[in-house]
């Protein structure tokens, strides 16, 4: 379904002036050799004598995606002055960790589109994909102790519980409009921003450097996960459909409970909460719905509010980098972090 012309676009207000457009091309060209190694080693990885094992991992690794993650790891490695080679692995691990939460996620949220392509567990089913998910974070696991690391093991392996504790939470929230937007904000600390903290955190720790700069790392992560969520819970109900390799509004119809919906049922009269508890609550759609909701986020401001609280944490990451010296790294990780809230994709 086409969104009204009216919201189809990111509200200005939402959009930073300064964002870099090609900042993500810029990282990716200063990691280049680096990534090529990465890439080796997740084929490698994949590998197994278990042919539908490399075959779905395969297809899902090879449906694309930004690769922010492991970028954030070879990214600062490099900017704290690593020059071994053992953040190849560790930003495959991330990787790894990233994919298998993909795969489960799908299961969970019973979708079929992912990118634009059919997800995996609508290719070969739920117990294919989350067998696959699980061999995948064992894979992670085996990376993680090549790295010979105690810090990096622990730091990683606290992540991938968090993730998992967050989407255990988000059960807690699904389906109710109601939610309170800090047990919300909770929600993707858990299961988005812990990644990004331990993958740039361990590009710090692998090159030995002093905790602050690692907990600078950590923020940076931290806070830059956070808007990216948020920038996805936007771009769900105001993006155009082609340019995100999905169906706008695939949140509503999964009945999630974002941040958008959760400002524009707290600012409602009592027949808009009632809307957002028949078609999100109760999951009772009809094809107008989406429309009707779309309106709703727009004349409440919630689209452009959600856009604006991504911003401050996006330039809370950038700011965190600020005590490290001037580079190219430096700078191109500071403008991944105004990319990812004027992106539209």
């Amino acid at each position: 379904m086409t969104p009204p012309e009216s919201v189809q676009a990111v509200p200005p207000a939402a959009q930073p002036t300064d964002a870099p457009p090609d900042a993500l091309v810029a990282l990716r060209g200063l990691l280049a050799d680096d990534m090529a190694e990465v890439n080796r080693l997740i084929l490698e990885y994949m590998q197994s004598p278990v042919a539908l094992i490399p075959e779905l991992a395969k297809y899902i690794v090879a449906a694309g995606g930004k690769r922010l993650r492991p970028l954030l790891t070879l990214g600062a490695a490099r900017m704290c002055g690593y020059e071994g080679e053992a953040h190849w692995g560790l930003a495959a691990c991330v990787e790894f960790i990233h994919t298998a939460t993909l795969l489960h996620d799908d299961v969970v949220d019973e979708s079929d589109l992912r990118r634009g392509n059919a997800t995996a567990n609508a290719v070969w089913g739920n117990q294919a994909s989350v067998l696959v998910g699980d061999f995948l974070f064992s894979r992670s696991f085996q990376l993680m102790v090549e790295s010979g690391s105690l810090d990096v093991l622990r730091i990683l392996a606290n992540a991938s519980a968090t993730i998992a504790e967050g989407e255990v939470l988000q059960l807690t929230t699904a389906g109710d409009p109601a939610t309170e937007i800090e047990a919300y904000m909770r929600v993707i600390e858990g299961k988005t921003a812990a990644l990004f903290a331990a993958a740039a955190e361990v590009g710090g720790v692998l090159a030995g450097r002093p905790t602050a700069e690692t907990d600078a790392l950590r923020t940076y992560g931290q806070s830059l996960g956070i808007a990216f969520q948020l920038v996805d819970d936007q771009l769900d109900y105001a993006s155009n459909a082609a340019a995100m390799g999905k169906s706008v509004g695939d949140d509503f119809r999964e009945r999630k409970v974002t941040l958008p919906v959760i400002l524009a049922y707290q600012k409602g009269s009592t027949d808009e909460r009632a809307f957002w508890e028949r078609t999100i609550g109760e999951g009772e759609q009809v094809g107008t719905d989406l429309d009707e909701a779309q309106r709703l986020l727009v004349l409440h401001d919630s689209l452009a509010e959600t856009g604006r609280i991504a911003r401050q944490h996006a330039e809370a990451a950038a700011e965190a980098l600020a005590g490290f010296p001037d580079s190219p790294h430096r700078r191109a990780l500071q403008d991944v972090a105004a990319f990812c809230v004027a992106r539209t994709y």
